[in-house]
């Protein structure tokens, strides 16, 4: 619902307001010809003490001023406009969300970690997502979902928020088992807008599902594939080994993405490839991925109008026939 506005159709008319000093000059000019005088030697033989009528006779004067200044504004044609917006929200879009969680996610060339940034830019990605059902997809050299479709969106953040690295999930990178998943969350989705948006930092190590095999099924089930490399180019401090206490050794590492895949699972779908080589560049990904897959909102407004020139042509024609009046009755003799 929009708020009530107030507005004037033909403010031009105010420029009209001008002319009343003008009128009010005139009219003191003209006064001293209007008023006879009589000039005498001494007034002692007149009777002192104001007259009442005579000093009110500027009123006449006033009451025409408010009368045009009334009708001005009734032409400029001041009136509210009520719009109301009646919204239809059509029905949204079904994402899943493919993580990769395997050991390189912990790597700290995007800060604080792959895994960690990723987290915070999926969850904002969600929460900018009111209208659709979002998924979560994990996996490392296999493949789980970490949260079903779902409109609530709290329970997906709660997904996010607990992902973490773990070794009781079996090593290595299955890409082609995160999409197949991924796909088999979607396959039965009443949805038109069917995507997938998979993140990996590696290649294609695991799993027993190719991830061609994977891309002809998303293909088969009309389902769009946004594909994201994360990583920068290079070298990166990345986990290498346990250390007795549970901590991490770290060690610089070459960074392998198999961008090639990535494209062609992108491109067979219907999708996009993006490389993320910052938090920035990762945060910006997901924001072209969220103008790409809009859902349409259809709004449908409605303006009415109420005109409140009336009154103050109704009061401006009142304070004229009072000045009319009391022109031609009680100051009609008055000099």
């Amino acid at each position: 619902m929009i708020p009530l506005q107030f507005e004037f159709v033909t403010p031009q008319f105010f420029w009209l307001f001008l002319l009343l000093p003008v009128a009010v000059a005139w009219y003191l000019w003209k006064r001293n010809k209007w008023t006879a005088s009589v000039k005498i030697s001494s007034l002692k033989g007149f009777k002192s003490g104001s007259n009442l009528k005579a000093k009110l006779y500027p009123v006449l004067l006033l009451l025409r001023l408010v009368a045009i200044s009334l009708l001005i504004i009734a032409m400029a044609r001041p009136r509210t406009v009520d719009v109301t917006s009646k919204i239809k929200k059509t029905e949204g879009i079904d994402i899943v969300m493919a993580i990769d969680i395997s050991a390189s996610m912990l790597a700290r060339d995007i800060k604080p970690t792959r895994l960690e940034a990723l987290k915070k830019v999926a969850t904002e990605f969600v929460m900018g997502r009111p209208n659709d059902r979002i998924g979560v997809v994990i996996y490392a050299g296999e493949s789980y979902t970490q949260t079903p479709l779902t409109i609530d969106k709290r329970v997906v953040v709660n997904g996010l928020a607990n992902i973490q690295y773990t070794d009781a999930i079996e090593g290595g990178t299955a890409i082609g088992m995160g999409l197949a998943t991924s796909v088999n969350r979607l396959k039965d989705s009443p949805s038109e807008g069917r995507v997938v948006i998979l993140l990996t930092d590696g290649v294609n190590n695991s799993g027993f599902i190719d991830p061609k095999i994977a891309t002809e099924l998303a293909v088969e089930f009309g389902i769009k594939v946004y594909t994201i490399g994360l990583g920068t180019t290079g070298m990166a401090m990345a986990p290498v080994a346990i250390n007795p206490n549970g901590s991490f050794q770290y060690a610089s590492i070459p960074v392998e993405i198999d961008e090639v895949l990535l494209k062609e699972i992108a491109d067979a779908t219907g999708g996009l490839y993006f490389r993320a080589g910052s938090n920035t560049k990762l945060e910006a990904i997901y924001d072209e991925i969220s103008k790409l897959e809009k859902t349409e909102i259809e709004e449908t407004q409605f303006t009415s109008y109420d005109e409140k020139f009336r009154p103050f042509a109704l009061f401006a024609g009142l304070f004229l026939l009072i000045e009319l009046l009391l022109r031609f009755t009680v100051y009609r003799s008055f000099i």
